[in-house]
């Protein structure tokens, strides 16, 4: 090979590097980190939920928690808008169980602590193939930057004896 073909391979690496080098990046977030306090007696899991960033639950005493979070920006991007917590609970509530028999959801409570708002909301119906009811204490949160939906249950007989610790997960939220 000539010593000028050799210096025009050299250019033309030479330029091809510089366009290439050229090009602008940008650094993307990925993911999102919350926090959530769950009972030691629950275990992590998978299959409860497709769309949930966490779940728990506990075979022994049948009980289940899981937490969905919907970021703002992308429900932006999706031209959703939410004013207030009030109305991303109000819609997430009708649309809950709304196919499945004796259907209750009750009236929100709503409260507010350390710039997150919380919604907290319970329901049940009645799961014809097990033949029993179930019992949910649902907790929506609104921080600056997210939604959440915390959602824990297990049977109606068990109700009384875990929401206390359902009430204590929905609070425990940091993100």
């Amino acid at each position: 090979m000539k010593p000028s073909n050799i210096i025009q391979i050299l250019f033309i690496t030479l330029i091809s590097n510089i366009s290439f080098g050229q090009t602008k990046f940008i650094q993307q977030k990925a993911g999102h980190i919350f926090y959530l306090d769950i009972p030691d007696y629950m275990t992590k899991t998978v299959g409860l939920n497709d769309v949930a960033s966490i779940q728990y639950k506990s075979s022994v005493k049948d009980i289940y928690t899981i937490a969905i979070e919907d970021s703002k920006e992308d429900l932006a991007i999706l031209e959703i808008h939410y004013s207030t917590i009030n109305e991303f609970q109000e819609e997430f509530a009708n649309d809950f169980l709304n196919n499945e028999d004796k259907r209750t959801i009750s009236k929100a409570i709503f409260k507010s602590k350390d710039n997150t708002n919380f919604a907290e909301f319970e329901a049940s119906y009645f799961d014809k193939d097990a033949q029993i009811e179930i019992y949910y204490l649902i907790g929506i949160i609104e921080t600056k930057t997210h939604f959440y939906k915390v959602l824990s249950w297990t049977t109606m007989e068990n109700k009384d004896k875990y929401k206390a610790d359902f009430q204590k997960i929905i609070y425990s939220l940091k993100d």
